[in-house]
């Protein structure tokens, strides 16, 4: 089920050998994202749970489970405004009922970010992946 996207980010990441030159490509990833306007930067967008700040934006097409899920972020963090590249990759396009199948733990595996990520940047990562497929739920059930 994973984008053509990720699967590129993941075919990178098998030809980058050093961590350093993985980081360098997530923060690349992340400086393509286009910023969110500062007026959507409020608590209803923040993620709690994160380290550094994080706000995540639905855009959502149709209604019902067949709606398509997509979303706009925004970190004051280079790694994490990667991580939400990543996540992008991971999720947009698909609909909101497939974003519920999708297991992120093990795409992400795949790139083998669970072992040079902080525990905070982790924890954060979760929380990004949490509050990604309740709003995907909630647009579901709308």
């Amino acid at each position: 089920m994973a984008r053509e996207a990720f699967e590129e980010i993941a075919e990178t990441f098998e030809f980058l050998d050093d961590w350093e030159d993985r980081y360098r490509h997530v923060i690349e990833l992340g400086r393509e994202l286009p910023g969110l306007d500062e007026a959507v930067k409020v608590p209803a967008t923040k993620v709690h749970g994160c380290a550094s700040q994080v706000w995540l934006l639905p855009r959502i097409s149709g209604t019902g489970p067949d709606a398509r899920f997509d979303f706009e972020g925004e970190s004051d963090a280079m790694i994490v405004q990667g991580l939400i590249a990543i996540l992008h990759a991971l999720y947009s396009g698909l609909s909101v009922t497939q974003v519920g199948a999708v297991d992120a733990p093990a795409e992400l595996a795949r790139l083998g970010l669970n072992d040079h990520l902080s525990a905070q940047r982790s924890n954060g990562l979760r929380a990004m992946i949490e509050r990604i497929r309740l709003l995907a739920a909630e647009a579901a059930s709308a």
